[in-house]
Parts: structure tokens; sequence; C-alpha cells
């Protein structure tokens, strides 16, 4: 008999919503005129037919590894933290001023860079967290105000004190010291060290959730508020550390794609990662292993979608309707299994009306 692992128990769903919207996606390029074999065939190839197309997927991959764990680790603890695009926004932030305006040995210039990305996100999330414990305020509500606040931050600063001073007057920070960049390791693709340490994070929040007291309270929390504080758990404490631990990891993705890729800031600069790491952690249900693999699956979509247009000429929104299906096919069980529910609500709040209607008339 075969024994399927919990993990494994997990990922079926994802595993068959994706297989469900490659097909359906297929549909929509038959629908087009075109051949789904072909057009899938020059996506993959878009994402890895060569060096460059691999160290391009797997860059794309990072930040979203980063900011998938963000959300993740927010649902451990029963909370929706929408607002990994601002932490990530304010990481990237908090490593660029770090990066520019400091002058170290790289051995201390560059996890200082990091660890400011981590510390600033980390406070970000974390005074969401703070909000929800102390006065209840939704994270929803307070993460959206505060990706707002952090967007409108950031374009004062690289409009304004942290704009580099150049005759061609761009709105852009100046470039950060080499001491504080990370290196190339996949030429002539632009793969920096990055995707080892978001690898590595991964590996460490999942020994962090699942073998140790602060994952195993996290967690507890998550599965039952008042359950949780009977056996003697912290809930607020523990919901105000999981959006700080989850703002760092998304405040670090900031860092490491402005250490890494991008080696300044630059106005409008909102790639949307935060954003899509919502999707990630739904597909990859919430654990950091099906987090990079998610990661990997939307970073080939977004990769190969360029190859896709090119060599099927299949338009690149083929892509968005694929990840849309994807996370549609994730979610439908749920939907499903809520459906009942809610028409026997509706059944019986239509027969009490009706009952009401009645005693009203008989009264009458």
């Amino acid at each position: 008999m075969l024994i399927v692992g919990p993990f494994l128990q997990r990922m079926i769903l994802p595993v068959g919503a994706i297989f469900m919207a490659l097909l359906v996606g297929a549909f929509f390029i038959l629908a087009i005129g075109k051949n789904p074999v072909t057009a899938y065939a020059a996506l993959l190839k878009g994402a890895f037919g060569d060096i460059y197309s691999i160290g391009e997927t797997l860059e794309n991959t990072t930040p979203l590894i980063l900011t998938g764990l963000a959300v993740a680790f927010a649902f451990r603890a029963k909370l929706f933290n929408i607002g990994a695009e601002g932490q990530f926004l304010m990481g990237g932030l908090a490593a660029t001023w770090v990066g520019t305006n400091l002058t170290l040995p790289m051995v201390i210039h560059l996890p200082l860079t990091l660890l400011a990305g981590v510390i600033v996100g980390g406070l970000w999330g974390g005074f969401a967290g703070f909000l929800k414990a102390v006065r209840g305020v939704h994270e929803v509500i307070s993460t959206i105000m505060l990706n707002f606040i952090a967007m409108f931050f950031i374009s004062y600063m690289v409009t304004g004190p942290m704009k580099e001073e150049s005759a061609l007057n761009i709105p852009q920070t100046a470039r950060i010291a080499d001491t504080a960049q990370l290196m190339n390791i996949l030429p002539p693709s632009r793969l920096s060290a990055g995707i080892i340490i978001a690898l590595l994070v991964a590996g460490f929040i999942w020994w962090l959730l699942w073998k140790t007291t602060v994952g195993y309270e996290v967690r507890a929390v998550g599965l039952n508020y008042f359950a949780a504080e009977f056996g003697g758990i912290k809930p607020n404490y523990n919901m105000f550390l999981a959006m700080m631990i989850s703002g760092g990891l998304a405040g670090l993705g900031g860092a490491i794609i402005i250490s890494g890729l991008f080696l300044r800031y630059q106005h409008g600069f909102e790639p949307g990662y935060g954003f899509t790491a919502i999707a990630v952690s739904l597909v990859g249900a919430n654990n950091p292993p099906g987090v990079v693999l998610a990661a990997l699956l939307f970073a080939t979509l977004s990769q190969g979608a360029l190859g896709m247009q090119n060599m099927a000429d299949v338009p690149q929104d083929i892509v968005y309707v694929i990840q849309a299906l994807v996370i549609f096919f994730v979610a439908a069980p749920q939907i499903v299994q809520a459906l009942p529910d809610w028409i026997a609500k509706r059944r019986e709040a239509a027969q009490a009306e009706a009952e009401g209607a009645q005693l009203e008339g008989g009264q009458a």
C-alpha cells in the first residue's frame, strides 16, 4: 500500500490545479488558432532553454520565495498579510540607504544591507501585528493602508532626500556600493547569490515552524485561538510575532532584489512580488517546500511568457489566464465545500422570513 506523507497530501490539490489550469489554458490557446503543445514547449524553452533563461527564471524565483514565505508564515497564525508588497518595498529602500550611505568592508557591509531590509520590513509588518494584537484592527485593513503609506513615503524619499544628484535629473537613488552587492553566480544571466539565501531561509522557516516552540505556538494560535490561550499560549503575542517575522521575510526579499539585481532604487519601482506572493503561498499550501516549488512555477510562467509570444506567436496574456486558473482550481474545493452550508443558511433565512410574514398576517 502506498503511504503518502502529510506534505504530499497537501500538494496533491495544487498539482491537480496546475494540471487543470494547463488543460483549460490549452483550450484558450486553441480558441485563438494556435497549437497548445507548441505554445507550452515555447514557454518551457523561454524559461529553461539556455543558461541565460535558467538564470533569469531563478532570479525571478528568489523574491517570490521570500514574499511567499512571508504570506505563508502569517497564514500559519491565521493572519492574512496582504501587506507583503509594502514590506518588500520598505526593505528594499532600507537596503538602498545602507548600501549608498555607509562605507564598510564587504564582510560587514553586505550582511548589514540585507539585515536592514529584514529589520525595516519586520517593523512594517510588526506594526500591523501590534494593531491586531492590541486594538483588534483587522490585518487586511491595516496592511492595505500600510502598503499605500510605504509607496508614498518611498516616492518622497526617492524624489527627495535620497535622490541621486545628476545632470539627467532622473528620480532614482545613487547606485549602492560594490561592497553591498550580491555576487552574480550564473553569467550571462543576472542571477545573484540571493537564490541561495532564499533557499536557506526557506529551510530555516520550515525548521522554525515544525521543530521549535515558536513555530508550534504560532501554528496553535492559527488552528484555534481560544484553545491555544487555554493551553497557556499567548495568542496576541504570537500574532504580533508572526506578523513581524512575516514582514522581515518580505523585507529581506526587497533587500536582495536591490543588492543583487537593480543596485539602486528607482521611482515607480513596484514589481508586485508581494501581491503575487499570496498566490504563491496558496498554491504552495502555506508550506515552505511547497512555496519554493510554487515560486518556481510562477517564475517559470512569467519568464517563459516572452518565449511563448516570440516563438509560438501566443500572447503573453495567456500566462496571466493560466495563473488565474491555477488559483481558481486551488480554491475551488473550498468553494464547493462551503456552497451547501451557504445554500442551507439561505433556505433557513428564507423560511424564517416566510414564517414571520405568516405570523404578522395572522395577527392582522
